[in-house]
């Protein structure tokens, strides 16, 4: 099996250079890169990666703990993550916490023990104890999506939630809707009380009264959504348009409106924060914010990789802007949204 030194006799370079180029160490010419990436193809070197954890107390490796498997948002994100680790020469271990704030601190643990350089977690609602934990044993962690407040304070890479939020409201208010629904996402997620604020923001600057019967929560899930948006509808005077603040509770929203026997748009308007795959293959089209998942999940390992190099610099948070996707569920005609 060829050596490090095998690859180095090969390119005609020294074994700390290999070295450097292997583990990015330091910077290397471009052109004494690429004899080294030769050298390992041509006599087929695999790094002993286990061998040099020991040396250097780092697996190149990265822990995920997202709830992947249930929202489809996450795993965009999670798509973003694995291109990104694979492109630094990391490997990715994934969790799923299931937003239960007792399981998400047992498989970061877990994460933990297999002794990953660093974590990119999404917090659930009540993340006390997986803050408790991640500060107690200086874990080098981003949180992803959902900000919080701690102390000391993590890295923490999101999208923009308040403004394009209120963006959707006055798209609706301009249309002549006076009574806007929200079904509102999990209290206690900072996307759902900035998605609330993005809301009343709407209304606000489009002069319309804040009417709290009009907030629902469906608790980020389908079947939440569809009770919520059923007691919307039950309300003496229901709304004319129905915002719903993930894509989980579009489907639920989309369910309960089917079971009253109500058409969108004519009988109510929906938009949505959180565009998805089928958003466009719905009739009518959904008009929905986009959020930029992939981005989000490699500005995350990005974040990260600066903290595992620079351990002593100030935490900080990512934003990233949303789009407004204009389609025909809110009530604009086919052509007003080809032509923009």
């Amino acid at each position: 099996m060829p050596t490090m030194a095998d690859v180095a006799r090969c390119a005609g370079v020294s074994v700390a250079t290999v070295s450097h180029v292997l583990n990015d160490t330091r910077p290397v010419l471009p052109h004494t890169r690429q004899a080294v990436l030769d050298a390992i193809d041509e006599l087929g070197y695999t790094p002993n990666t286990l061998a040099r954890s020991l040396v250097t107390s780092r697996t190149r490796s990265i822990g995920l703990a997202v709830s992947a498997i249930t929202n489809p948002y996450f795993t965009e994100i999670l798509q973003g993550v694995e291109a990104e680790v694979l492109e630094r020469g990391y490997s990715l271990l994934i969790a799923d916490p299931h937003d239960d704030p007792a399981h998400e601190r047992k498989v970061v643990q877990l994460l933990h023990e297999r002794r990953v350089d660093g974590m990119i977690v999404a917090p659930s609602a009540d993340p006390a104890e997986l803050l408790a934990y991640l500060g107690r044993h200086a874990v080098p962690t981003v949180l992803l999506d959902r900000v919080v407040d701690a102390a000391p304070p993590f890295d923490q890479v999101c999208a923009e939630n308040t403004a394009p939020m209120s963006e959707l409201v006055a798209h609706l208010a301009v249309l002549g809707h006076r009574r806007i629904g929200l079904v509102a996402g999990l209290p206690g997620l900072s996307t759902s009380g900035e998605r609330v604020a993005g809301y009343r923001g709407g209304l606000a600057a489009a002069g319309l009264p804040y009417d709290e019967r009009l907030v629902v929560h469906g608790d980020s899930a389908s079947a939440g959504a569809e009770r919520a948006t059923a007691a919307l509808l039950a309300l003496p005077e229901p709304p004319t348009a129905l915002v719903t603040a993930n894509n989980a509770m579009t489907i639920g929203a989309l369910r309960a409106l089917r079971d009253h026997g109500l058409a969108v748009p004519g009988d109510i308007a929906l938009c949505c924060f959180d565009d998805f795959a089928w958003a466009d293959l719905f009739s009518p089209r959904l008009t929905a914010i986009a959020q930029p998942s992939k981005e989000i999940g490699a500005r995350a390992v990005r974040v990260l990789l600066d903290r595992l190099a620079d351990p002593d610099r100030p935490a900080r948070t990512v934003r990233l802007p949303c789009a407004l996707v204009h389609r025909t569920s809110c009530g604009c005609p086919e052509e007003a949204v080809v032509s923009g």
